[in-house]
């Protein structure tokens, strides 16, 4: 309220003042120029000079009025356009996350054709015609996008892989990472997709090429890379094992080429020892399995090593059971290496030890393969009646892990 007073009193001084100098002073303005001669008071031409000011600012905001509600009204008008865009890209990409395909297709379609960056429009636009299962068209946008933006030909690219592996198309998806891949050496997501197509197709020696780049590129974290590698390696065992077995007569080269070719950390490690170990034992070198094993479990203890051990049979069983018995102090509530040792007294034909063991180790758990072995055994010492009902409970707990289907009621219920 006081500052609007003081703005009023302001106004009438100043009003005031101007009528003073008027009534003062009217002045005088002579202006002449060839023919032409104009001349006043001051005040009056004052007055003329912000009279034309004021008249051009009028027009200058008429006609921005009429400019701008020429606009609104021209339905082709370059701001309904850009409206009508925008309004398109809007509903085509909440349609596209809501799995409405169809309209998602035809308005991502529209934004794209108007837009200087129609990049995500598109690839927004060929992900929905490919789930209408429209592929030459679901291409034919991707091409689009590469003709208008040829620098995102990287994005571009892994889009159409990721399309292509969704079609079931996974040989033209590595293709496509391939090419990328060449170009892009050492771009992260092109080496997780490379890695990803590669570990589907189960091309375990391609992903052995390709470890090397994703240590260098970082792609992964270290605990990822670790995980990668000793699956590949496992893998890779697998493989040679497989392949000592296809050459007409077992052969253990292949097999200890690739454990060569491990470093010596990768060699310590239970689970690739683990694989090792096994595939000796299905070529039938269950001498040097079991060498492997013990060494193994000399240095640490993993459970996987000690079950795989009571199966194998080395050139000292006697030894061998002394071994894994030396193992059940700092183990001794273990149920595998119970078993374990279980098994190693048969081999050594301790039947009543090997009881023992078995049964100790039912009672830390009720394990089917445990209570079947045991079941074995006392058949063949004539305690027919506790091995059937071992039977029944191992048949018991295999049928837990079975699915629940339904089965045909038994004859004569």
């Amino acid at each position: 309220m006081i500052r609007a007073f003081l703005y009023v009193l302001l106004v009438v001084a100043a009003a005031a003042a101007l009528g003073m100098a008027v009534v003062e002073h009217s002045g005088y303005v002579l202006i002449a120029w060839k023919g032409l001669r104009y001349e006043s008071s001051l005040w009056v031409f004052l007055l003329l000079i912000a009279a034309a000011l004021l008249l051009l600012w009028a027009t200058r905001w008429l006609l921005r009025l009429l400019f701008v509600s020429g606009g609104v009204v021209n339905p082709w008008s370059r701001r309904n356009h850009g409206r009508r865009q925008q309004q398109a890209a809007d509903k085509g990409m909440l349609e596209l996350a809501e799995g409405r395909w169809e309209p998602a297709l035809r308005h991502l379609q529209l934004a794209a054709e108007g837009e200087h960056q129609p990049l995500l429009h598109y690839l927004g636009a060929a992900r929905a015609a490919n789930k209408l299962g429209r592929h030459e068209q679901s291409d034919a946008l991707l091409e689009r996008a590469l003709e208008r933006q040829p620098q995102a030909e990287l994005a571009i690219a892994l889009t159409h892989a990721e399309l292509q592996e969704a079609r079931g198309e996974t040989d033209a998806a590595l293709e496509t990472v391939q090419v990328m891949h060449e170009r892009y050496p050492q771009h992260p997501q092109v080496l997780r997709h490379l890695l990803r197509l590669l570990h589907l197709r189960g091309d375990w020696s391609a992903l052995l090429g390709l470890l090397p780049a994703l240590r260098k590129s970082r792609a992964l974290s270290g605990d990822e890379l670790t995980t990668i590698e000793r699956q590949v390696w496992r893998e890779r065992l697998i493989v040679a094992g497989a392949s000592g077995l296809n050459e007409g007569e077992t052969t253990l080269q292949p097999l200890t080429r690739a454990w060569q070719q491990l470093s010596s950390a990768q060699r310590n490690e239970p689970e690739l020892l683990l694989a090792y170990a096994e595939q000796l034992r299905v070529l039938g070198a269950e001498e040097e399995a079991e060498e492997v094993v013990r060494k193994a479990l000399k240095q640490q203890y993993d459970a996987g090593l000690v079950d795989l051990y009571g199966l194998l049979r080395g050139r000292d069983p006697a030894r061998q059971l002394q071994t894994a018995e030396g193992l059940l102090k700092a183990h001794p509530q273990d149920p595998l290496l119970l078993r374990c040792l279980g098994r190693l007294c048969l081999q050594n034909s301790l039947w009543g030890k090997a009881r023992e063991y078995l049964e100790i180790s039912l009672q830390f758990s009720r394990n089917a393969q445990t209570c079947a072995e045991l079941a074995r055994l006392l058949a063949h010492l004539g305690d027919v009646q506790q091995s059937n009902r071992l039977f029944q409970e191992s048949f018991d707990l295999l049928d837990q892990r079975l699915p629940n289907l339904p089965l045909p009621v038994p004859a004569g219920s």
